[in-house]
């Protein structure tokens, strides 16, 4: 039986651990970049599967503190355990943005502004309060206002196309542009501009979405290509990647937070997301590869696309029973791959355009989903 308290301390643990080089494996890079003379990877301390874990994370926050004082639903509610718990996540996100601030708040890679999207949350649930025993007081929250700041600017400066798509890994010497990128850096993107009243941040986290409508899908299934470069006009990678999908979906349901995004990715999101349920398995999951129906299920697309419905069901982007019941499908679905407060089932971290390992098994990207969908429950 699902047990969100193992999802939650399982994701405090991975939170820290997860990409973080042992003792050998320092060794290895330093051989490899100082003996053999090879290019080697930095270190990445916020980089993508933790980011996405720091989100789920902060979810599971929020959602305790929401129900200290009313219950849960109307079931039974320990608030001094969902205290413990609460301060269990404080204590391990705390130490993930310091950990991360100790070494310069570094920025490799578009894919390190997902852990931005917690940290403006950490700074929100600081900023105007007065409360002496609020852990670092002022000087804290001016931390994280600072290492939010960098990432927007981070983005606003990276370079982009001509259509002003950020280039996923710019100075490879291609223009290629990938569906990551929207569930990567727009929900950051436009939560900044709209918290700090800078318009330009939302207007380039749709133009992400709204370009790679333009450019990057496939005309006769209306699912998108992995990724595309205007430079000679080619679209990448397969039709349908489960996580490209999802990718896009979590960009374009987190710019419905105010009007802008709203009137602008409205209509295109809910065109997406009925295109993609026709997919959804018998068995309520959705595949590595969308069309896939008779391959591996992949707990990663699964959690990504519920999560988008969950969300836009509750801000009523989503609008019928159907939907509902594809989400309800999806979690239960999920919940199954759960063992030990891991989340099975997984597809592998992608190499490239194309380069899909079919290795599955409990990964970070797929427990952070999970941390959103799944109820609270001790059973």
């Amino acid at each position: 039986m699902m047990n969100k308290n193992l999802l939650m301390d399982n994701g405090c643990k991975e939170l820290l651990q997860y990409g973080v080089l042992d003792t050998k494996g320092r060794l290895k890079r330093l051989v490899k970049k100082y003996v053999l003379g090879r290019k080697t990877a930095p270190e990445d301390l916020i980089f993508w599967p933790t980011g996405l874990l720091a989100g789920g994370l902060w979810y599971c926050r929020a959602d305790l503190a929401g129900q200290c004082g009313k219950g849960w639903q109307g079931k039974a509610f320990d608030e001094d355990q969902a205290h413990e718990e609460i301060m269990r996540i404080e204590g391990a996100l705390d130490l993930y943005f310091d950990r991360w601030r100790g070494k310069g708040m570094p920025l490799y890679y578009l894919d390190d502004l997902v852990a931005g999207e917690t940290f403006l949350e950490q700074y929100l649930n600081r900023a105007g309060r007065t409360d002496k025993e609020l852990k670092g007081g002022e000087f804290r929250t001016r931390q994280y206002r600072q290492a939010v700041d960098k990432m927007a600017d981070y983005a606003v400066e990276y370079a982009k196309d001509e259509a002003g798509s950020l280039l996923y890994r710019a100075g490879r010497g291609n223009g290629y542009v990938f569906a990551d990128t929207l569930g990567l850096v727009c929900p950051f993107l436009y939560r900044y501009g709209m918290t700090f009243n800078r318009q330009e941040c939302m207007e380039l986290a749709v133009k992400q979405i709204a370009n790679f409508l333009a450019y990057g899908m496939d005309g006769v299934s209306g699912l998108p290509y992995h990724g595309y470069d205007m430079t000679d006009g080619c679209k990448y990678g397969i039709i349908g990647w489960g996580r490209a999908v999802g990718w896009m979906l979590r960009g374009m349901s987190k710019c419905f937070l105010s009007d802008y995004g709203r009137q602008r990715l409205r209509e295109p999101f809910i065109k997406l997301v009925d295109t993609v349920l026709a997919y959804q398995r018998e068995d309520g999951a959705f595949s590595w590869q969308l069309q896939a129906l008779e391959g591996p299920k992949d707990t990663s697309v699964t959690g990504m696309v519920c999560t988008a419905l969950k969300e836009g069901i509750e801000l009523k982007i989503l609008v019928g029973d159907h939907y509902r019941q594809a989400f309800e499908r999806g979690r239960d679905s999920l919940k199954e791959s759960i063992r030990g407060g891991k989340v099975y089932d997984c597809s592998g971290e992608c190499e490239d355009f194309a380069r899909y390992p079919q290795k599955y098994d409990a990964y970070p990207w797929s427990l952070g989903s999970a941390l959103i969908i799944c109820e609270y429950t001790t059973e």
